[in-house]
């Protein structure tokens, strides 16, 4: 794989990475419980990653603040997602390690997802962490996962996720190129 650099998300960044979340998951993904849990809301400080080749957004991840049941503080990762292009050459996994390796240096301890379960099990999650937890709305238990980043982060965590952290919107610029996908092809200053 040529070189990806793996790095903090920028504004000028967003255009782009709406545009491949749009490719990788569709305009059903606004529906889903997760997202509705990051609406509004701003990614934890220092957590959302962008991976770029050859000048292009190729890649996404960032992970938001929750409550993995009262008063226990946790993390939501996703979404992870990578471009169509990219897929089988790793990419996925370098920035799931990157994102966990850099929440773990921030202190954080416990990481919650919904995602396919055969996928993120290399990385450590399991639905044991999260079996007395709930999501807020519809969710397929079975995708339900979670990792202590630090043992018993998330030992008898019960109750629904709640959305917390930062209230904010990111805005970025309209692209000047005549359609969404185009930030994504654009060279990023």
């Amino acid at each position: 794989m040529a070189l990806v650099e793996i790095r903090h998300q920028r504004p000028d960044d967003i255009v782009a990475r709406e545009h491949l979340l749009d490719l990788c998951f569709g305009e059903a993904r606004r529906l889903k419980t997760s997202e509705r849990l990051r609406e509004g809301r701003l990614p934890a400080e220092g957590l959302a990653f962008t991976a770029e080749r050859r000048g292009r957004v190729v890649g996404t991840v960032r992970l938001w603040h929750v409550e993995a049941g009262p008063r226990r503080p946790a993390l939501l990762l996703g979404p992870l997602a990578v471009d169509p292009e990219c897929r089988g050459l790793g990419l996925g996994g370098l920035l799931m390690r990157h994102a966990l390796a850099q929440a773990g240096a921030l202190g954080h301890g416990g990481v919650l997802l919904v995602g396919d379960a055969p996928y993120y099990a290399r990385f450590g999650f399991t639905q044991g962490p999260v079996a007395g937890l709930s999501m807020p709305g519809p969710f397929e238990r079975e995708r339900f996962l979670g990792l202590d980043l630090r043992p018993g982060s998330l030992d008898g965590a019960r109750g629904i996720v709640r959305a917390m952290g930062a209230w904010g919107e990111e805005t970025a610029p309209l692209p000047v190129f005549g359609d969404a996908g185009a930030a994504s092809r654009r060279r990023v200053a």
